[in-house]
């Protein structure tokens, strides 16, 4: 399988993301938005970046229960409840960011939003991966 990034000069050059990513060939895995908590489904932590890492791990545990590597994620939506938060502890979440999917910037775009479904929820983080054939 190949991707291929898509940056633009005319948009500049993009720092932590893709502007654009092409995947082909393989199969198309949907990852439902997962947020900050452990196997009992309780958050693992009220902060910010300890619910940003858990989330994300969570959406490459399930790329990887699907075949895939965190390298085969092509998009991230991040949903944070305040962005002001998500700035604040920016290094933090870039580590966690690095641990997790080491130096692969997919297409991303973060969002504020007023709320999250479950209570106590900073972070949701939802992906769309491309898998390789025969993974």
């Amino acid at each position: 399988m190949r991707h291929e990034t898509i940056n633009p000069t005319s948009l500049g050059a993009p720092v932590g993301y893709s502007n654009g990513v092409l995947a082909a060939p393989g199969r198309l895995l949907f990852v439902a938005g997962q947020i900050g908590w452990g196997r009992d489904q309780k958050l693992v932590t009220e902060e910010f970046a300890g619910q940003f890492e858990q989330a994300l791990a969570n959406v490459t545990e399930v790329v990887r229960a699907a075949g895939g590597l965190p390298e085969h994620v092509c998009r991230l939506t991040i949903y944070v409840t305040n962005k002001k938060s998500y700035m604040k502890h920016i290094k933090a979440v870039g580590k966690a960011y690095r641990a997790i999917m080491g130096r692969h910037f997919p297409a991303m775009s973060l969002v504020e939003v007023a709320d999250l479904l479950e209570a106590g929820a900073k972070v949701e983080i939802e992906a769309t991966a491309v898998i390789p054939e025969g993974r």
